[in-house]
């Protein structure tokens, strides 16, 4: 038991909703022209503003089950994949695509990619998941937000 109270993944899984934060603000006041650019079916602030609070709630919820259930860890990895990782994916090919900045990008380089680099060194080092568990929600994760990209940077389309 008292490995729960001395969870050392829990600490550092309250960061997760701030790097959030912190990127959105960065990617807030210019996201929606950029990403309107490049699709012709393009988004509202609205929507970018009620999925960004979306992603937050999700966040948040996805930490907290974690907290009282340990094997949900797969589920921090696949969620935090999509949410952190592949979006900085995203925001590089974005930016060397177009050549330039795209709103988001230093955030998701120098918040996005070390928090969860750092997140998943600890959760290698704590021994909670599997090495196949963990590609496959890594995987998992990321394929929707790469294929996101995919679509908005190549085809000028979008997922949803």
């Amino acid at each position: 038991m008292s490995d729960y109270k001395n969870d050392h993944l829990q600490r550092i899984l309250l960061f997760a909703p701030i790097v959030f934060i912190c990127h959105f603000a960065e990617e807030a006041p210019g996201f929606v022209n950029w990403f309107n650019a490049h699709v012709s079916q393009g988004i509202t602030a609205r929507l970018f503003f009620q999925v960004n609070l979306s992603a937050l709630i999700i966040t948040v919820l996805v930490i907290g089950i974690y907290w009282y259930i340990r094997p949900a860890l797969v589920i921090v990895v696949t969620w935090l994949s999509f949410l952190m990782l592949a979006n900085a994916f995203l925001h590089i090919a974005g930016a060397l695509i177009d050549r330039g900045y795209v709103p988001g990008l230093v955030t998701a380089v120098i918040l996005y990619l070390p928090y969860y680099s750092w997140l998943c060194l600890n959760i290698f080092k704590s021994r909670r998941i599997r090495l196949p568990a963990f590609i496959f929600a890594v995987v998992f994760g990321s394929v929707p937000m790469l294929l996101h990209g995919y679509l908005i940077l190549f085809r000028a389309s979008r997922l949803l």
